[in-house]
């Protein structure tokens, strides 16, 4: 299924999520690692200081072991809702954000 997740990133994190994300860490991570290296490549900061992205899954929980293992350390106020079109919120690229917080 897919979803659409709405997140506040934690910025006193950016600098460790940034490295996971480029070293291959997450990457490795089975069986979600390269989705959610994707996802946050799709991902957008909003004016409002949420990050937006798509992302499929399909666990009984939405999103569940992602945010288990990642997502929840680096990220706030998560929320993913089933969603079906394109994600259409200005911004500018999450990585672009978090590698000057």
């Amino acid at each position: 299924m897919h979803y659409r997740v709405k997140a506040k990133p934690i910025g006193a994190r950016a600098a460790e999520f940034l490295r996971i994300l480029h070293d291959g860490t997450v990457a490795r991570q089975r069986p979600d690692g390269e989705e959610i290296v994707a996802s946050m490549r799709r991902a957008v900061l909003a004016t409002d200081g949420f990050a937006y992205w798509t992302e499929t899954c399909y666990c009984a929980t939405p999103l569940a072991h992602e945010r288990e293992t990642v997502y929840d350390r680096y990220f706030e106020a998560f929320d993913a809702a089933p969603f079906d079109g394109e994600l259409d919120v200005q911004g500018r690229p999450l990585l672009e954000a978090l590698a000057q917080a």
